[in-house]
């Protein structure tokens, strides 16, 4: 008797608990759906990233390193297509015809220069309240003058012309000289500051050169052009690298942000594992309950015929006033909280606590015996 008791306490009770856990059919919810679908579009996005830098570093590794000497242009013409598609280089800057003399700075020459004005100034932000520092560019010029790479002290006769350098990556120019002209300020500009929420600080002047003289490694295409070796951007999309570091430090410069977007990659991509993780184990579990709601619903639907059987009644003949739990006494309790009267007090004092009511599921903490109202 109490077994069936607390199978069929579980089968009125507990049900729509179990029920409520996922939406109907056993569909994921909407925030786990957003959640799976975000952290699969991130990983994707930044693997998609870590897998380009990748390649690039891989690229840039596999580069042929080629020394500058008199045996170059032996070496490209044997090549075919007389080119290298990706080689290193490291030289000297020395120009071929013109230089470029620096605007601020005496004897000081150069065969690219940048020319760049920048406003500063101070930006009130609405939302955190405080002024936040903001810079933009508003003029910048640059010149250039065809450049070779030659070996250090000049000692063999070798160069190499480089070709499009403003197109370079990790083009590192000099700064040669850097002035800040700051803003006057009056009584009547601060309070228009104050309106306007923009408080300028002044203009910045900079200029930058790649000077004569300077070290660079250069990471492109090597092509022998009618007795002029040129270092030129690589036709196969690879990246086109013009730097003031060696090759060494170049190659580590572009492994370390490697470590971020694979770890980037790696966190986004465990959070999408989890979510379907947790998504399939709900699933699981809904089906196991769901398999035990059935089993249990079966043997209390034996238990009944069998009292039934026993009581000589069919469920047609069941009083209306009977108790929905035990089948034999009469319902004998007023639930106040809803008012439901469906058990008797044998069955009511059965019921696991904290006591609901097995119509309503309202809590019960009183009951009145129907035989005092």
């Amino acid at each position: 008797m109490s077994k069936i008791l607390l199978l069929t306490l579980y089968q009125i009770i507990f049900k729509p608990c179990v029920d409520s856990r996922m939406e109907s059919n056993g569909r994921p919810s909407t925030t786990q759906i957003a959640m799976l679908a975000t952290s699969s579009a991130l990983t994707a996005i930044l693997y998609t990233i870590y897998k380009r830098k990748s390649n690039h570093v891989v690229r840039l590794r596999e580069a042929k390193k080629i020394t500058l000497n008199p045996d170059l242009k032996t070496v490209l013409s044997e090549a075919p297509g007389k080119c290298v598609p990706y080689a290193v280089i490291e030289g000297v800057v020395r120009s071929v015809k013109e230089t470029l003399n620096s605007q601020f700075v005496d004897n000081c020459k150069g065969v690219i220069e940048r020319l760049t004005l920048k406003e500063k100034k101070m930006v009130w932000n609405r939302t955190t309240h405080h002024w936040n520092d903001c810079e933009k560019v508003i003029h910048q010029r640059t010149n250039t003058v065809p450049f070779d790479l030659t070996p250090h002290g000049d000692t063999v006769p070798a160069t190499v012309r480089v070709v499009r350098p403003l197109d370079a990556a990790e083009l590192d120019l000099e700064t040669t000289y850097e002035n800040f002209h700051p803003s006057k300020q009056s009584l009547t500009n601060v309070i228009g500051h104050f309106i306007s929420g923009e408080r300028p600080q002044g203009i910045e002047e900079t200029e930058e050169m790649l000077r004569l003289g300077a070290s660079m490694t250069g990471v492109g295409e090597l092509v022998l052009d009618n007795n002029l070796v040129r270092l030129q951007p690589p036709k196969q999309g690879w990246r086109y690298f013009l730097s003031r570091l060696d090759y060494d430090e170049l190659l580590n410069k572009q492994e370390r942000p490697l470590r971020l977007w694979r770890v980037l990659t790696a966190l986004f991509g465990l959070a999408a594992c989890a979510t379907l993780f947790y998504m399939l184990w709900r699933q699981y579990v809904l089906r196991r309950d769901q398999k035990k709601e059935r089993s249990l619903l079966d043997e209390f639907r034996k238990w009944k015929n069998r009292r039934l059987q026993e009581l000589n009644l069919t469920e047609e003949e069941i009083s209306p006033n009977t108790c929905t739990i035990c089948l034999s006494n009469e319902r004998s309790c007023v639930f106040l909280e809803c008012g439901h009267v469906c058990t008797c007090e044998q069955c009511y004092r059965a019921l696991p606590d904290p006591k609901k009511c097995p119509i309503c599921r309202a809590r019960i903490d009183r009951i009145v015996p129907l035989y005092n109202i």
